[in-house]
């Protein structure tokens, strides 16, 4: 049985990793979205309404409700928050010593309060996946995190305690959820490029924020992208019940995939920390074996007996392989095409017979989760009647009872978002489950995921271009959104904050405000243009883009204009009551003022760049100066010592001599040498 230790550190380093650029990320952008001049103002979201201060924090969970009592308003106590997540997760990222329960406990408080106010802005499925991630974060860390040298050794299960794994379990059975709904999404989406596997001679033009590399993806053959269309969906539908594989290799090769893919959406996209963050959940599919094996640190040796338990995974694993392989190549409709050097695919089923499948292994998939849990319990027990000593026995009961109760309540509360994918499988969840997770379903602590569900833009990728005129006549281009105005309110209130000329929204535009074309003076005027944009083709030198012209989007308005006025009334944003000054008399507001103003210069990759490579240099330096592992062969097992025959002294001697024929003492040795 493979421990798990390495892959947890791992784990809680990603999480923390991950918290850090959010908030990072987020401090950046708070005076331009939800400062007193921002587009989507915080204070609008928290407004009293007569209840009790606990049930108040219920209902609406958030720190911000105390912002007052410390002198701050709602944006600031958001940037107070966020300067305080982004501290925590570097000194976790950076210190073994606070991956600690309490610390990710914060991590997490600290960014659900800002999701309670971040509106639109911070709706997206990575959030969600964030907040969900982070509390099983909260579960994985220690509640004491023992000396370096105190450690249980690598690989093994020694000094571990029993409940350790099982929190950790819960993040096989995140990723597989996520992975799992993402792909069946595509096909229950009945999206023709999907189901033509012809997606992603779109994707690359049409995803939000493509990469440079993303163009060269474009121009690949169709019968490639078609060809990565299927493998998609093979890493996605197929390969995510091998994470409960009995057979580590199994779990190791799904492992490899999953990771493949995150890389080549990384290498062509741009998704935030999404695809950051699912790697980090990937470390479930780790052990200490492998990670030691890769770091040169394993010593394990294969015995007889072990043989024909090897031979039988073999087995088994040559067939898993083959299924896979057969089922891609059938249901997929697989050709070689010989004279002209491509592989031709197609789906071979029908919507029909693609929603009986998913009736029929919805279940059966929540039962193997179940199943796998209830042997990662099993193990549990195994180890803690391991535990010797009746007081660490007691304390090991204690932590194994209450870690594997949340486990459980955990995986029950997780089944309702993940019956999302099959409506009459959701029906049929049991009632229990259903009450549960209406429980805590504001706390966000499981969601529903499913990436890429339909693929837009098949005509054209869609753009909002936004100009601004003095006159009316002559118009400036400066800035490119997506998405319609008429679904997206924030929309209006920034075509608002353009004409009063908000700083802090500009900077969200154009951080160097002399370069903004009328940072003299606000535009009289302000309307938005829909054009639809495609890749340049080869050969087209010097741009990346072309585009058409589709239709005008946001009429010309100007401050007072009855179009612009209805539109503040509609969504709710002509607010009559006046922003509260912004406090900046007590020394918090006046400190977080000050770290605003030497921050400020920076442009925000500059900022998130550079925390990446002092994070690396510190790392490196750690590396550096932190203790090596022994190289040395481990000490050779002792054996029992049976009492010596009286005889001859001199034979006695001779017997504890080593023999210099042993060949086991001599490859020692020289490994020692080396």
């Amino acid at each position: 049985m493979a421990g798990s230790r390495l892959p947890r550190q791992l784990f809680l380093q990603g999480v923390a990793a991950v918290f850090l650029f959010a908030f990072a990320s987020l401090y950046t952008q708070i005076p331009g979205l939800y400062g007193t001049e921002g587009i989507l103002p915080a204070r609008r979201t928290l407004r009293p309404q007569g209840k009790g201060p606990w049930q108040q924090l219920w209902e609406t969970p958030t720190l911000l409700w105390e912002a007052p009592r410390l002198g701050l308003d709602t944006a600031q106590g958001l940037e107070l928050l966020s300067l305080l997540g982004a501290l925590l997760a570097l000194g976790a990222l950076l210190l073994p010593q606070l991956r600690h329960l309490l610390v990710y406990l914060l991590l997490w408080a600290a960014y659900l309060s800002a999701c309670q106010v971040g509106q639109v802005f911070l709706y997206f499925q990575w959030d969600s996946l964030l907040l969900e991630t982070g509390f099983l974060a909260v579960l994985v860390a220690p509640l004491w995190q023992p000396p370096h040298h105190k450690q249980p050794p690598q690989g093994g299960l020694a000094g571990a305690l029993p409940h350790e794994a099982l929190p950790f379990w819960l993040v096989r059975w995140l990723l597989f959820r996520l992975m799992f709904a993402s792909g069946v999404v595509k096909l229950t989406s009945r999206c023709p490029a999907w189901w033509g596997l012809t997606a992603l001679t779109y994707h690359y033009e049409t995803q939000c924020l493509p990469t440079p590399a993303a163009w060269f993806a474009h121009h690949l053959p169709v019968w490639l992208h078609k060809l990565s269309v299927v493998a998609t969906f093979l890493i996605e539908i197929a390969v995510p019940p091998l994470f409960f594989a009995p057979v580590r290799r199994l779990r190791l090769a799904a492992f490899y995939s999953q990771v493949l893919l995150q890389v080549l959406i990384i290498v062509t996209g741009n998704y935030n920390f999404f695809n950051l963050l699912t790697l980090v959940l990937t470390t479930a599919l780790l052990d200490d074996q492998h990670l030691a094996a890769r770091s040169g640190n394993s010593r394990r040796r294969k015995t007889p007996a072990s043989r024909p338990k090897a031979l039988l995974a073999l087995l088994l694993e040559l067939t898993v392989y083959g299924l896979l392989a057969y089922g891609t190549v059938h249901y997929f409709g697989l050709e070689v095409d010989w004279e002209h050097h491509t592989i031709r695919s197609r789906t071979t089923f029908t919507f029909h017979q693609f929603s009986q499948w998913l009736k029929t292994v919805t279940l059966p998939t929540m039962w193997l989760g179940g199943a796998s849990l209830a042997w990662e319990l099993l193990a549990a027990l195994w180890r803690w009647t391991q535990v010797r000593g009746w007081l660490r026995k007691l304390w090991a009961a204690v932590q194994l009872s209450i870690f594997g109760s949340a486990t459980v309540a955990m995986f029950l509360v997780s089944l309702v978002p993940y019956s999302y994918v099959e409506p009459s499988t959701h029906g049929r969840l049991w009632t229990e489950a259903h009450r549960l997770f209406g429980a805590v379903e504001h706390l966000q602590l499981a969601s529903s995921y499913g990436l890429f569900r339909r693929m837009t833009g098949l005509g054209g990728r869609p753009e909002v271009v936004l100009e601004g005129s003095y006159d009316g006549h002559h118009w400036t281009m400066w800035f490119a959104a997506l998405g319609p105005h008429t679904h997206s309110p924030w929309f209006t209130s920034l075509v608002l904050c353009l004409l009063q000329g908000k700083e802090p929204v500009i900077r969200l535009i154009q951080h160097d405000v002399a370069r903004y074309p009328f940072h003299k003076q606000p535009p009289t005027y302000v309307r938005a243009q829909r054009y639809k944009y495609w890749f340049s083709q080869p050969g087209e030198q010097g741009q990346w883009w072309r585009r058409q012209w589709v239709e005008e989007f946001f009429p010309p308005v100007s401050l007072g204009d009855p179009t612009l006025d209805t539109l503040l009334r509609q969504f709710g944003f002509q607010d009559k009551s006046p922003p509260r000054a912004r406090s900046s008399g007590n020394s918090l507001a006046r400190a977080l003022l000050w770290v605003r103003k030497q921050l400020s210069p920076l442009e925000a990759p500059t900022l998130l760049w550079g925390l990446i490579l002092a994070v690396g240099a510190v790392r490196v330096v750690q590396a550096l100066l932190g203790p090596r592992p022994s190289r040395s062969s481990p000490p050779p097992r002792e054996e029992k010592h049976r009492p010596a025959p009286k005889k001859d002294p001199g034979a006695a001697t001779e017997q504890a001599a080593p023999a210099p024929s042993n060949c086991n003492s001599s490859s020692q040795t020289t490994r020692r040498k080396k």
